[in-house]
């Protein structure tokens, strides 16, 4: 387990108090996120700028907030709650579902069942828009209809997932950087949030193609071998797993019209692996996902430089340098849609 004191606080009374001013309240979840209620998300446009400031920070340092809506959140104002945080407006590249109401690009339509929204979405931990070299900030979920017997999403805190790694593998995950499958970015494996200041680890298991390594000793760098990557992709995956049972990730279940934001740069997620069971089995399951645009470069750091031509050759004899679809693939075992 982790110490106690490498636990989250609790909410920052300054942070209460001023949602506290604007009709709010807001209590922390056991053992990440919090819980908004009081705020009308339909009406964003009179949330006080102070408020919006003590969500945000809240968000950053807890991960995700989850607002309770008691009544039925209309699309467009699910949009628009989307756009008070990070980048502040609407960054979108995924398809349109058919069902999306009005054809809207903004909304990410997803379900168990494809003929009302995209499945297999998100399988493995990853953060969203890793293919961009300023990575969405913030994603929304508004939940249209939770599967009856469960079907939720885990969210695993990247920095408690930092100070839970040996401090071996924290030196070394410090001097990494990877390479997504899809674009050729290039983003550090560790980072320090902007808003908390937390270290915090970082990579996408379904679409990374490589990862360069710093050399200790020197200023040369080396690609991980096939041997090496897969290692460190069962590690990743397994210290954010091992957070479900040690205090730093959750597995959540979501309820009618909820509306839950989460911070990109603070917790990783994937789809519970009921959420793409069959509507037989689960019962039928809709969401509605946005996106946000990135407040500033997720750079990686050594003069590595943002963009590498993952589809050209590779420029080492032995590392892996695999561009196009999922990337490298570290467990043939496992479904790798992101």
């Amino acid at each position: 387990m982790l110490s106690t004191t490498d636990k989250l606080a609790g909410i920052d009374p300054d942070h209460a108090a001023a949602i506290a001013q604007a009709g709010g309240q807001i209590k922390a979840l056991d053992p990440i996120g919090a819980e908004v209620s009081g705020l009308d998300l339909a009406a964003t446009e009179a949330l006080p700028p102070d408020a919006v400031t003590a969500l945000e920070r809240e968000m950053a340092r807890r991960g995700f907030l989850v607002f309770k809506n008691a009544q039925e959140l209309d699309p467009e104002d699910f949009l628009r709650a989307s756009c008070l945080w990070g980048g502040k407006e609407l960054h979108s590249t995924h398809g349109v579902h058919p069902e999306t109401p009005g054809g809207n690009r903004h909304i990410f339509r997803l379900s168990n069942d494809r003929r009302h929204g995209i499945p297999d979405v998100g399988p493995q931990w990853h953060n969203d828009g890793s293919f961009l070299p300023a990575t969405f900030s913030h994603s929304g979920y508004h939940i249209i209809r939770p599967a009856e017997r469960g079907g939720g999403t885990h969210f695993a805190h990247q920095g408690l997932a930092f100070k839970a790694l040996s401090e071996p593998q924290q030196a070394r995950w410090s001097r990494m950087a990877s390479v997504n499958s899809a674009s050729g970015v290039v983003h550090p494996l560790v980072h320090t949030h902007p808003v908390s200041g937390q270290r915090c680890i970082w990579l996408h298991l379904g679409m990374t193609g490589a990862v360069i390594e710093k050399l200790p000793d020197s200023d040369g760098v080396r690609l991980l071998t096939a041997d090496e990557l897969t290692r460190l992709c069962h590690d990743y995956n397994d210290i954010l797993n091992a957070g479900l049972t040690r205090g730093y990730a959750v597995a959540f279940e979501y309820s009618q019209n909820d509306c839950v934001f989460i911070d990109n740069l603070a917790v990783a997620h994937r789809a519970a692996p009921e959420a793409h069971m069959p509507v037989e089995d689960q019962g039928l399951r809709i969401m509605h996902r946005s996106t946000v645009k990135g407040v500033q470069d997720l750079a990686p750091g050594f003069d590595l430089p943002q963009h590498v031509n993952i589809d050209g050759p590779n420029p080492s004899a032995d590392g892996v340098w695999q561009g196009g679809g999922v990337g490298f693939r570290w467990d043939d075992s496992i479904p790798m849609r992101n």
